[in-house]
């Protein structure tokens, strides 16, 4: 018994680590495709039904929604570069769903990456993604203070 459940415990290690080593490939190369302004690559690593939250409080895109928006910057040849500084992986015990957030080296400097990855017809595919700017603490108040106006409005807006 304490055999069967050592392998039963190593199998499902094992699975977990080739699962975290397959999303860090993709979303690593998601980035990349972003760099290389490779627009197909990109978006075919979405989910048909993604959702992609920016950093602007009105960014909240369907995927068809998210393509009109980025494909200027893709057919210019620069979209964007994140490079991953840190990433934390989280497996289901059905496997079946991943989620993850990251901490990415930007054009904004330091912003956070979080996201929900489903695994459909054997591969995985971003079913949710956020990108959220860092604001050291120390410094809130002072950014507060430079988004109000243009976010008051934006709160008045949606209370409506």
């Amino acid at each position: 018994m304490k055999k069967q459940l050592f392998f039963y415990l190593l199998f499902i290690n094992i699975v977990s680590a080739q699962n975290k080593e397959a999303i860090n490939k993709l979303l690593d190369n998601w980035h990349k495709a972003a760099a290389e302004a490779n627009f197909d690559n990109y978006f075919n690593m979405m989910h048909k039904e993604s959702i992609y939250i920016g950093t602007d409080a009105t960014e909240n895109w369907t995927k068809p929604q998210f393509i009109a928006f980025a494909k200027p910057y893709f057919d210019k040849g620069k979209a964007w570069k994140f490079t991953v500084l840190k990433r934390n992986i989280y497996l289901s015990k059905d496997g079946k769903t991943i989620w993850f957030d990251e901490l990415l080296n930007t054009q904004m400097k330091i912003c956070r990456g979080s996201g929900v990855l489903i695994k459909e017809k054997k591969e995985w595919k971003i079913k949710h993604y956020v990108l959220s700017m860092t604001i050291p603490n120390d410094n809130t108040n002072e950014v507060v203070k430079t988004k109000a106006s243009i976010e008051d409005a934006l709160i008045n807006e949606l209370k409506k």
